[in-house]
């Protein structure tokens, strides 16, 4: 009797009849497509990442300097009194400006250890002389806060495009350095300092463009575009004039006046050929 042939095809047709064989392949073929399906999904998001990060790069717009940027005020905006009833307050100094009226550059003057200085902004008072809210004059950034010795506490608030308002001889500080504000939010309350003591209960307040102090009064109620430095040059003429009460006044130096003498003598005292001259006619005699 010949023995069977056991082959591969034998050993196949054995794994085929085992009841595992379907249940195992048809799990490794789920398997294999389910892995498919993720491998798939995840190379597709992958693409979509890149396409997205492709176009934010694309409408991106690069700022130099992110940290030290400050946004720039409305132009728009118009500039406000640095308080909220207007109608109740005062300026009682007025920024001292060389092509205002006599009375206004004197009322523009503050004394202070027995001497007189241009005012370079505006000083207001509540009417009933008592403490009111100080509102932020135009939206910005606050750039600085600190205790001056003659002026108070001071609040110096950023509005781009070399823009800046003061706010000094504040009783109480409300905001802090880096503080967004807008126009009207409070930044402190009205106090008293050294320098303007005469006026009590005051704020005293200051626009600089470029770095140079600006009459505010000229710009209430105006655009913050339309702030510009003013033309100064009516102080050269202001030196012919006849001094205020505030005015110093220049006294005449000694050298210049023992200069004036020693002309004086040297026109009166003959020259040494004078001299001269004079000797010989009289040996002549």
């Amino acid at each position: 009797m010949k023995e069977e042939f056991k082959g591969p095809k034998n050993k196949w047709s054995q794994i085929f009849r085992k009841k595992w064989f379907f249940p195992a392949l048809y799990l490794s073929i789920a398997a294999v497509l389910l892995a498919s399906v993720i491998w798939y999904q995840n190379a597709g998001s992958d693409v979509s990442e890149q396409d997205d990060q492709r176009n934010a790069e694309d409408h991106y717009l690069p700022s130099m300097n992110d940290e030290d940027a400050v946004p720039v005020v409305d132009q728009q905006e118009l500039v406000g009194m640095p308080l909220e009833n207007t109608d109740e307050a005062e300026i009682v100094t007025k920024f001292f400006d060389y092509n205002a009226e006599q009375e206004d550059r004197e009322n523009a003057l503050v004394l202070y250890n027995n001497r007189y200085y241009q005012s370079t902004g505006v000083d207001i008072a509540a009417a009933d002389a008592e403490t009111f809210d100080v509102l932020a004059s135009i939206s910005g950034t606050v750039e600085e806060v600190k205790e001056d010795p003659l002026l108070g506490n001071v609040v110096v608030l950023s509005h781009g495009e070399d823009l800046k308002t003061y706010y000094a001889s504040l009783g109480d500080v409300a905001v802090s350095v880096s503080d967004q504000v807008a126009q009207g939010d409070k930044l402190g309350t009205a106090g008293k300092n050294l320098f303007g003591k005469d006026n009590g209960t005051h704020l005293h307040f200051e626009i600089r463009k470029d770095g140079t102090e600006v009459n505010p009064e000229s710009y209430f109620e105006q655009p913050a575009s339309s702030i510009a430095v003013e033309d100064s040059t009516a102080e050269d003429e202001a030196v012919s004039e006849e001094p205020t009460s505030g005015e110093d006044v220049v006294e005449p130096e000694e050298d210049a006046e023992e200069n004036v003498e020693q002309d004086v003598e040297q026109d009166e005292a003959p020259s040494e050929d004078e001299e001269i001259d004079v000797e010989l006619d009289e040996s002549e005699e």
